[in-house]
C-alpha cells in the first residue's frame, strides 16, 4: 500500500492527471492489491491518495491551474503554499499505509503465480509497450491542448496494439485481415471487450466498456453543469454564502467556511470544477476585506474541492474513479487518508496560524 500511493504520487505529479494516473497505474494496482490479498478498498485507498497528491502539486494539473487563477495567484507560488497543507497530510497518510502493510501477513506467492500466468498467456507483454503512456506523458508535458492529446494518445495505443497484439485484435473483431484490424479497434475504443485468461478475477479486472461505459458519467457531468448554473443564477449558493459570512471574524472562521463551502459545492453541484470556481468566486472580495492574502484561498479551496470530489458518490471525480476501479466510491472512502485530512489540515494550520499573513484590507 506504500509503494502503491508513492508510485501513483509520483506518476500524477509527472502527468499532473489522478484520471490519468487512477485508469492506468491504478487499475494495475487492484490487481496486484487482490494478488497480494488487500481488500480492494484499501488499494484503491491508496492509489487514489497517491493520485490526487500529485495532481493536486502538480503544475500541470488543471485543477491547480485553475484555483490558482481564478484568485489571480501565481502558479508556482500557489503550488509552494500548498506544500504547507499538503505535505503533512502525505507524509501521516504514507505512514498509515505503511504500518498497515508491515504488518499485512504475507500473500500466497501461488495467486501471484497464477495472475502472472494469466497475463502472459494472452498478451504479449513487453517493455516496449510502456512508449504508449510515455508519449502520452510527453503530450501533456509539453501542454498540447486536451483533444489533440486524447486523439494522438489513443491513436498510438490503437497502432501499438495491432502490431503488439495482433491475434487479440482480430479475435475482437471477428474477421481477418484490415477489415478484423478496423473492427477490433473499433471495438475496443468505443464498446465492451472480455478476454479469456483462465482465471476469472483476471477476467472481471481486464473487460473494458470503451466510450459507451463513460456515458453514465459524462451525463452526470452535463447534469452537474446545468444544476451548478441553476444554483449560481438563482443566487441560492451566495445566500447561503453571505449567512457564513455574517458570522466570520478572522482567519479560523474564514478558512474554515471556505473548506465547508467547498465540500458543500462538491455535494450539490457534483464537480469539482464548478465547486472551485464557485468558491473562489464566491470568498474572493471577502478575503480582500478581511486583509488575507489570495494564496490562502486558493490553496483552502484546492484543500477542500480537489481533493473531496472523489469521496462522494455522486460527484464526476467519485463515480469515474469508482467505474474506473470497480470498487463503490463508499468502500473506498474510509481508506483515501490523504483526500480526508487535507480539508482538516487546512483548517488546522489555519488554527496554529503558521504562514498566514494579514494584508491591508481592501474595500470591495
Amino acid at each position: 500500500l506504500f509503494a502503491i500511493c508513492v508510485i501513483c504520487a509520483f506518476i500524477s505529479l509527472l502527468t499532473g492527471s489522478s484520471w490519468t494516473t487512477i485508469a492506468t497505474m491504478g487499475v494495475a494496482f487492484i490487481g496486484i492489491g487482490m494478488a497480494l490479498g488487500y481488500s480492494p478498498g484499501w488499494t484503491a485507498g491508496a492509489i487514489i491518495s497517491g493520485a490526487y497528491f500529485g495532481d493536486k502539486i502538480s503544475p500541470l494539473s488543471d485543477t491547480t491551474v485553475l484555483a490558482s487563477s481564478t484568485t489571480d495567484t501565481p502558479l508556482f507560488t500557489h503550488i509552494r503554499y500548498m506544500l504547507i497543507t499538503t505535505i503533512p497530510s502525505f507524509t501521516i497518510a504514507s505512514i498509515l499505509f505503511l504500518i498497515v502493510s508491515l504488518t499485512h501477513p504475507s500473500s500466497s506467492s501461488l495467486m501471484i503465480g497464477e495472475f502472472s500466468e494469466g497475463l502472459q498467456k494472452p498478451f504479449n507483454i513487453s517493455p516496449w509497450l510502456i512508449i504508449v503512456p510515455v508519449i502520452t506523458g510527453f503530450l501533456i508535458a509539453k501542454k498540447i491542448p486536451a483533444i489533440a492529446t486524447l486523439f494522438l494518445a489513443s491513436l498510438t495505443a490503437g497502432i501499438t496494439a495491432i502490431i503488439a497484439q495482433p491475434d487479440i485484435i482480430l479475435e475482437i473483431g471477428e474477421a481477418d485481415g484490415f477489415e478484423g484490424f478496423f473492427r477490433g479497434i473499433m471495438t475496443t475504443t468505443f464498446g465492451s471487450t472480455a478476454i479469456q485468461t483462465g482465471n476469472e478475477t483476471l477476467d472481471n479486472l481486464i473487460q473494458t466498456s470503451g466510450m459507451t461505459g463513460m456515458l453514465a458519467t459524462i451525463f452526470l457531468i452535463i447534469t452537474a453543469s446545468t444544476f451548478g448554473g441553476a444554483l449560481t443564477g438563482s443566487g441560492m449558493i451566495k445566500s447561503l454564502t453571505d449567512t457564513l459570512a455574517r458570522h466570520i471574524s478572522g482567519r479560523k472562521s474564514l478558512v474554515s467556511a471556505t473548506v465547508v463551502t467547498g465540500l458543500f459545492c462538491n455535494m450539490t453541484t457534483g464537480d469539482q470544477y464548478l465547486s472551485i470556481l464557485l468558491t473562489n468566486s464566491l470568498y474572493k472580495k471577502l478575503y480582500d476585506r478581511k486583509g488575507f492574502e489570495r494564496r490562502l484561498l486558493s490553496r483552502t479551496t484546492e484543500d477542500s474541492c480537489t481533493v473531496t470530489s472523489v469521496l462522494i458518490p455522486w460527484n464526476s471525480c467519485g463515480m469515474t474513479q469508482s467505474t474506473v476501479l470497480k470498487v463503490p466510491t463508499l468502500d473506498y472512502l474510509p481508506y483515501c487518508f490523504f483526500n480526508i485530512l487535507s480539508p482538516l489540515m487546512s483548517m488546522f494550520i489555519a488554527f496554529i496560524g503558521y504562514k498566514i499573513f494579514k494584508k491591508e484590507p481592501i474595500e470591495t
